[in-house]
C-alpha cells in the first residue's frame, strides 16, 4: 500500500514555505502567490533541477489535484512534498496574497 500524501491546507502554508505552482501558463499570469515558483506540471520531470532537495516543498494548482500528482512524483524521487489542498482556489478564499503578471487585480483562473 502506498504511503498516504501529505496535504497542508492553503492557510496553513508557511509564509516562507517553497511554494511551487504547477499550473499552466495563462493560470499563473491570472493570479499566483508572490513568491512561489513556476513549473507547469507538464515540464515538471525536465525541469527538478530548480527544486530544492533540502526544504519542504508545497505544491499548488487550482484545486489540488495536479499537485497532488507532482507532489507524489516528487516525493518518489527523493523530495519532502506536500499537496496544498484545495490549491490556488483555497489559497484565495483563505486572503493568502497573490499577484498577477499584467498587474490587474489577481485572480484565479
Amino acid at each position: 500500500m502506498a504511503d498516504a500524501l501529505p496535504e497542508v491546507p492553503a492557510a496553513s502554508v508557511p509564509a516562507q514555505g517553497w511554494l511551487l505552482d504547477v499550473r499552466e501558463n495563462d493560470e499563473w499570469a491570472a493570479g499566483h502567490a508572490p513568491d512561489a515558483t513556476h513549473i507547469p506540471l507538464g515540464q515538471l520531470g525536465a525541469r527538478t533541477a530548480e527544486i530544492p532537495l533540502d526544504q519542504q516543498i508545497y505544491v499548488i494548482c487550482r484545486a489540488g489535484s495536479r499537485s497532488a500528482m507532482a507532489a507524489q512524483a516528487l516525493n518518489r524521487a527523493g523530495w519532502q512534498a506536500a499537496n496544498v489542498a484545495g490549491g490556488m482556489q483555497d489559497w484565495a478564499a483563505a486572503g493568502r496574497p497573490m499577484v498577477s503578471d499584467s498587474g490587474a487585480v489577481p485572480f484565479v483562473a
